[in-house]
């Protein structure tokens, strides 16, 4: 195993992907890279609209993806006290696909990504992304459950 791919979304599932993605790349001496995928500013020519009809959204969606690039960073930062070759990417588009294309992109060897644990009903309205990845990755893939604290 030479690359695992720990996919954060900040949330309560984070902590526990981290840290297990960490044990598995120091076991196996792989390299970590952090990914992270900012969801993107929808589209509006659908409804006959343009982004300057709406600057509130592209205002919004500038500050998310400042957040993000922010907390990516500062995840980043704890994780290299362990793993100092560890890095991070963050794309703007679709978790799913995106985590799809960078792990066919980049060769990763292994996935870990979190589950929030919202329930049958809601994974059936929602999505999982984590439920999605365990279908379709053309790689091993961990789910971590989140902390229920």
């Amino acid at each position: 195993m030479k690359t695992i791919i720990a996919a954060v979304d900040f949330s309560n599932a984070t902590t526990g992907v981290v840290e297990l993605a960490i044990g598995l790349a120091k076991s196996f001496g792989a390299k970590l890279e952090l990914f992270h995928a900012v969801e993107p500013e929808p589209g509006y020519s659908a409804y006959g609209f343009t982004p300057d009809e709406f600057p509130a959204m592209t205002v919004f969606q500038l500050e998310a993806k400042r957040r993000a690039i922010a907390k990516l960073e500062e995840l980043l930062a704890t994780v290299q006290v362990e793993l100092p070759s560890a890095t991070s990417h963050l794309v703007e588009g679709s978790p799913l696909h995106t985590l799809l294309d960078y792990v066919k992109d980049g060769g990763a060897d292994f996935i870990v990504i979190g589950s929030h644990g919202h329930g049958v009903i809601a994974s059936l309205l929602l999505g999982s992304v984590a439920e999605d990845m365990v279908r379709k990755a053309t790689v091993p893939t961990l789910v971590v459950p989140a902390a229920t604290r």
